[in-house]
């Protein structure tokens, strides 16, 4: 978009909002206006699309405190016929561009190559403020992973972390010249990006190749880093990892990843999760799994048993008579730990066990247990079904 676009164009307005409006009132216009014109709602609507890109692109400028400033700023200065594009005529409008404003004249004649109102619009245009002024550089992001037990994935853990990221080289203290001095890139003006045209008052702004997006060049290349300003390091770390994670859940710990360069932000550490099975217990979701086998007679006839639960002492559950293989019961609250602080259920299931040796007594109470249910079929109904099926 070019600049003398962007300050004519009414954000405000694109989103029916005063321009007083909160952020809270931005952001409820902007999804409602989002949610009626999406391309998934209107397919094959184009003017729906084109609405859904002005919403969006409004709500990226207002829905940053930073954007919206500068683009206030900006409006103020602009908008309110400061200064107009356009050919002499009524009013004293002056034909010449805005982008001549920002950075486009590096100190000639006429120009503002000390700055100034580059400073105000190089947030929104990514363009430098000026000759020698370099710009930060956000750290990169790193990604690392660390296997749990399964209780320790339940309760929470704080683990250390070794990890190799690109670094300022001390060598050189960052600067990538063996000297400390590098110099300003000529090409890029030291904003490490340059920008160029694509047609339709658009322009693309890409990595400056000569400084390798830096801004600086080093003329006495360190040969540690090879001129590059960073090295690789390691380093441990203690991470905390919160309570009720699953297996293969990724983390983001903002500003843990590498250092960034010219005051710039911290990258961030992505830790990718494995946690190891449990011979008791399962999971499923935010509830654990458990299966108690149990005897004949207790599910015939019912009672009481004890339960396991993970780190905890024994539950109690009721067991109703007559309760069938594999029946699932819930002990709550003792289950995985949610976002909230709140904790899943255990889910039971009940498995019979069959004795596999059987001392005279007992095989004489159940020959007799058969013969008092010798009238009872238990597939009677299945084949019944089966018939008329």
């Amino acid at each position: 978009m070019s600049t003398k676009d962007f300050v004519e164009k009414d954000y405000y307005k694109v989103l029916g909002v005063p321009k007083d409006a909160t952020e809270a009132e931005i952001k409820k216009a902007y999804r409602k206006l989002a949610r009626e014109n999406h391309p998934d709602a209107n397919k094959g609507d184009a003017s729906a699309e084109a609405r859904f890109k002005e919403i969006s692109e409004a709500n990226d400028v207002l829905g940053d405190p930073k954007k919206r400033k500068e683009y206030d700023d900006a409006r103020a200065l602009f908008g309110n016929g400061g200064f107009r594009a356009g050919g002499p005529g009524a009013g004293g409008s002056f034909n010449f561009d805005l982008g001549d404003l920002f950075g486009g004249a590096q100190g000639g004649a006429g120009g503002f190559g000390g700055g100034g109102l580059g400073d105000v619009f190089g947030g929104l245009f990514n363009r430098g403020g000026g000759a020698g002024r370099t710009q930060p550089r956000r750290g990169q992001d790193i990604e690392s992973e660390v296997t749990l037990s399964f209780t320790e994935a339940i309760e929470g853990a704080t683990v250390p972390l070794r990890m190799s990221s690109q670094q300022p080289c001390t060598a050189c203290s960052g600067t990538g010249d063996k000297n400390g001095t590098p110099r300003v890139c000529p090409t890029c003006v030291g904003t490490g990006q340059v920008s160029r045209g694509s047609g339709g008052g658009f322009s693309l702004t890409d990595p400056c190749v000569d400084c390798k997006g830096r801004g600086l060049i080093a003329e006495n290349p360190c040969e540690v880093c090879k001129g590059s300003g960073r090295a690789k390091s390691s380093r441990t770390m203690q991470v905390r990892i919160p309570a009720g994670v699953s297996d293969n859940q990724k983390i983001r710990l903002r500003g843990k990843g590498a250092p960034g360069e010219r005051g710039g932000q911290n990258g961030d550490l992505y830790v990718v999760v494995h946690v190891d099975d449990h011979p008791v217990f399962g999971r499923r979701d935010d509830n654990l799994t458990v299966t108690v086998p149990v005897s004949f007679s207790e599910a015939a006839l019912g009672g009481e048993i004890k339960v396991p639960t993970l780190g905890g002492p024994a539950v109690t559950l009721k067991l109703p008579a007559g309760t069938p293989n594999g029946r699932t019961m819930r002990a709550r609250g003792k289950g995985a730990v949610r976002k909230d602080g709140t904790r899943g259920d255990l889910l039971v299931t009940v498995e019979v066990a069959v004795p596999k040796e059987l001392d005279d007594k007992a095989r004489e109470a159940l020959e007799t247990f058969r013969e008092a249910t010798a009238s009872e079929d238990p597939r009677a109904e299945l084949f019944q079904a089966a018939k008329g099926a």
